[in-house]
């Protein structure tokens, strides 16, 4: 959707106001978080992750562009993650669990953030579902930007977010095999997603007709398979929190919750879409698996 009131920004500079935006919000949740202090470390996160929110929600409502918020999710596990390590003095967790958990999530979050912005076309650019809903929703808009497009999404990663406390704090096993598993899927994660992209990329780059279909590489084993890696990179930081102390089962909340996003929300959105643009996507799907990569169908 086209912004009028940024036009003529370019995307340089655009990418300094979303910058400004983070720094004000990484301020914010720390003072948030200080003044919280005192309380349980995950209830200090959790007031302190929203008072970030907040100041995103407020840029975007500043120059009509409810992307401010979408490298939220990405910027919010490392801070998330530092905070638990360095931050908590209850900490007993095994140091090379701990240090595997933050350079993956780190890699996860700088790789994921740094899509983002080489995709984002500048203020006058804002994610087309987000043009839908501000159409459809008209007046009420500014609701449905904070609660259901920012607020939700952070509740949620927050909530994925619980299994690092155990890994990086509370955990009292020593570094062992299921880490290891944990480390390869949450890496493989990782990889998946970024071939995902990566080749997405290079297709839309040399596709010259509207409406053909990407059905190379993971592509053509899985309809969706960057939002198969994203998934499975929270399972993956669920499974360290097994590893480091069974006890936070409950933890599986977090990727359970985000798994049911993009079940119900994500792709049956890009679903309806494809459909929509493209010719030949029912008979794609009739061949090539939603989610799990598996082999085509004759």
């Amino acid at each position: 959707m086209k912004n009028p009131h940024a036009a003529s920004r370019p995307p340089t500079r655009a990418l300094a106001y979303c910058a400004t935006a983070y720094v004000s919000a990484l301020a914010v949740a720390v003072g948030a978080g200080y003044a919280a202090r005192g309380l349980h470390p995950v209830i200090i996160v959790l007031i302190a992750d929203i008072a970030g929110m907040l100041v995103i929600f407020a840029f975007g409502r500043m120059f009509r562009n409810a992307s401010f918020y979408d490298p939220y999710w990405s910027v919010a596990p490392p801070v998330i993650a530092l905070y638990w390590v360095l931050g908590t003095a209850e900490g007993n967790a095994d140091i090379m669990r701990q240090v595997l958990v933050v350079t993956l999530v780190f890699i996860w979050g700088l790789r994921l953030t740094g899509n983002w912005a080489g995709q984002w076309r500048g203020l006058a650019h804002e994610d087309w579902r987000y043009a839908d809903l501000r159409k459809k929703t008209g007046r009420w808009f500014p609701l449905v930007e904070l609660v259901g497009i920012e607020l939700m999404p952070t509740l949620l990663v927050f909530l994925g977010c619980l299994s690092l406390y155990p890994a990086l704090v509370t955990g009292y096993n020593p570094f062992g095999m299921l880490d290891v598993i944990a480390g390869i899927v949450t890496a493989g994660a990782i990889l998946i997603e970024t071939a995902s992209d990566i080749q997405l990329k290079r297709f839309s780059r040399g596709s010259r007709k509207s409406g053909v279909i990407m059905d190379k590489g993971l592509w053509a084993y899985s309809r969706h398979p960057n939002y198969f890696g994203e998934v499975l990179f929270w399972w993956g930081l669920f499974l360290f929190a097994l590893a480091a102390a069974p006890g936070y089962w409950w933890t599986v909340i977090g990727p359970t919750a985000i798994t049911l996003l993009f079940f119900t929300v994500s792709i049956p959105l890009m679903e309806k879409r494809n459909v929509e643009r493209r010719p030949g996507y029912a008979e794609h799907r009739v061949k090539t698996s939603a989610f799990f990569p598996w082999f085509r169908k004759a």
